[in-house]
């Protein structure tokens, strides 16, 4: 078994959970269960700050972590790009930590509107970005599962749903399937709902192992992860760039993180709206990909104009 962090008093919950349940490893969000979402009252830069000491916690004891950070903002609707470099975020703060088997979770269907073949290019984007921090002493691990946005209120539909986006996740040859309750889009998942998934996914699971079409081969599939890698890249590098003069190392720095949220670098039209966290980023779906939307040039900027028009607009603001 394996519990979420919490929202506060996150290393007490870690030992409650060590004892009672043998917690299989550790899962915390870096930038959530804050004010950012509501769903605590933290400032997110204590969140970062709790989920680092959380995450060394682990990694003293030997206990297996996961930074489940990167469908967080892609729930949030933030555009493919920001979801990937979170990937990359995620893995390199739990190995600065010291974690040693770093279960890496890609949720699919995460905006809704995710054509599969996109939905797949962004997964392997992910996944390359992740595993480019493998060593003898990091190993990764490849969890996969459907997202909740994406299943149908109609039990039927969700069936279906659930099946299609297993079969989709299998392409990426997981270590772990976290089987979603089809019944969550209008229902809280009973025992009997639970039992049933997990025999659906069985089922996908046996009729997929043994060979199967490749989609990873797909020309449009490839064309998309080499897209967000180059775009995640730059994303990553410009925070690198940006903080160079503040932070020794500002990928895995609490401040950095927390104010590149508050000047948009990272950011979601669903962030919680405050004086301070602003969630400005637009995104629409267009053909099959959450892309960055600008609305004056009603055009869909890459990474290199997004955050150049975004430098601009702070210096003009500043000046």
């Amino acid at each position: 078994m394996r519990c979420y962090s919490g929202t506060a008093d996150v290393l007490a919950l870690a030992e409650i959970l060590e004892k009672t349940i043998n917690n299989a490893w550790c899962a915390v969000p870096l930038c959530w269960y804050n004010e950012l979402d509501g769903r605590g009252t933290r400032r997110p830069e204590q969140s970062l700050r709790d989920a680092q000491a959380l995450l060394r916690r682990c990694a003293d004891k030997s206990i297996p972590a996961e930074v489940n950070e990167p469908h967080h903002w892609g729930l949030r609707d933030a555009h493919d790009t920001i979801s990937v470099a979170m990937s990359y975020i995620s893995a390199y703060n739990a190995k600065k930590c010291g974690i040693e088997d770093y279960i890496s979770q890609y949720m699919f269907n995460i905006p809704a509107g995710l054509s599969f073949s996109m939905d797949l290019g962004k997964v392997l984007a992910q996944v390359e970005l992740t595993e480019s921090l493998a060593e003898d002493s990091f190993h990764t691990y490849r969890e996969v599962r459907a997202g909740l946005p994406f299943l149908n209120a109609d039990p039927d539909v969700a069936r279906g749903q659930l099946a299609a986006s297993t079969m989709l996740a299998m392409n990426v040859r997981p270590d772990i399937i976290h089987v979603v309750g089809y019944s969550e889009a209008e229902r809280a998942a009973t025992p009997e709902v639970v039992i049933e998934s997990c025999r659906l996914v069985r089922g996908v699971i046996r009729s997929t192992l043994e060979g199967n079409a490749d989609a990873t081969f797909d020309p449009s599939v490839r064309a998309r992860k080499n897209e967000l890698l180059q775009e995640a890249r730059y994303l990553l590098s410009f925070i690198e760039r940006e903080y160079a003069r503040v932070s020794a190392d500002p990928l895995a720095d609490p401040e950095v993180l927390t104010d590149c949220i508050r000047r948009g670098i990272l950011d979601a039209p669903h962030i919680l709206k405050t004086t301070e966290y602003c969630g400005t980023l637009e995104t629409r779906m267009q053909d099959g990909k959450c892309l960055a939307y600008d609305r004056a040039s009603s055009a869909f900027p890459n990474e290199n104009d997004r955050l150049f028009a975004l430098t601009a607009k702070a210096h003009a603001v500043g000046a």
